[in-house]
């Protein structure tokens, strides 16, 4: 579990089985089995190499995320070690399960900030995403500062020490990006339906005036 809050920018590049992603030295030292965020991806470290290590990586992880792309071309990544529960969780919960990729619409310089405009075309997905909610973008914690076109497009904006401290500074339009939403969002409606061996489009809500008498309401 991670918070989206960057502590590393590093390296990745292909390996026959996997990649080496290269730069968490300063949060090292690290050890074997330990979780690690890619950019936002969740990647469990199978071998240690001075400031680098190796991961296994799977056909999932290859088709959902970026990493393919980034290792081809030696790409920037941010980067991330797992929660300890003493942390403080200055971000917000980061599973580090990457739902889809989305793509950079625009890159807008402002006065003090930056505001960064991300189409995202899986609709199973994007009910999840409101004004003001959590989202994680290449392993960012990020506020979504405005919705557009039927709840797909979104925009965030970032400030200086997010953009000079991240992989953001590096993006260019066109270029895709991982996106989680938030945790808690997906669990919420999952509790609030019941399993009834039917489409999830098709179950009932829980939370019916039955079960408000029976909790004392």
């Amino acid at each position: 579990m991670f918070t989206g809050l960057i502590q590393a920018i590093g390296t990745i590049k292909k390996n026959n089985l996997g990649v080496i992603v290269d730069g968490c030295n300063p949060f090292s030292p690290l050890k074997l089995g330990d979780s690690v965020s890619v950019d936002g991806v969740c990647l469990t470290v199978s071998e240690l190499m001075n400031d680098s290590f190796f991961s296994n990586i799977s056909e999932e992880t290859l088709k959902r995320t970026n990493l393919a792309e980034k290792a081809q071309k030696n790409g920037y990544v941010n980067l991330e070690p797992a929660l300890r529960l003493s942390d403080r969780l200055g971000g917000h919960i980061v599973s580090g399960h990457i739902d889809g990729l989305g793509k950079v619409v625009s890159i807008e310089n402002l006065k003090n900030s930056w505001n960064l405009r991300v189409s995202w075309d899986d609709l199973n997905f994007c009910r999840y995403m409101c004004d003001k909610a959590s989202i994680s973008l290449n392993g960012i914690s990020l506020t979504i500062a405005e919705i557009y076109v039927d709840g797909c497009e979104f925009s965030v904006a970032v400030i200086p020490h997010t953009w000079s401290n991240t992989c953001l500074k590096f993006l260019k339009i066109g270029e895709k990006v991982n996106l989680e939403v938030d945790l808690m969002a997906k669990y919420a409606e999952k509790l609030l339906k019941v399993n009834n061996n039917d489409s999830i489009s098709k179950q009932s809500p829980v939370i019916n005036s039955q079960w408000l008498s029976e909790q004392g309401w």
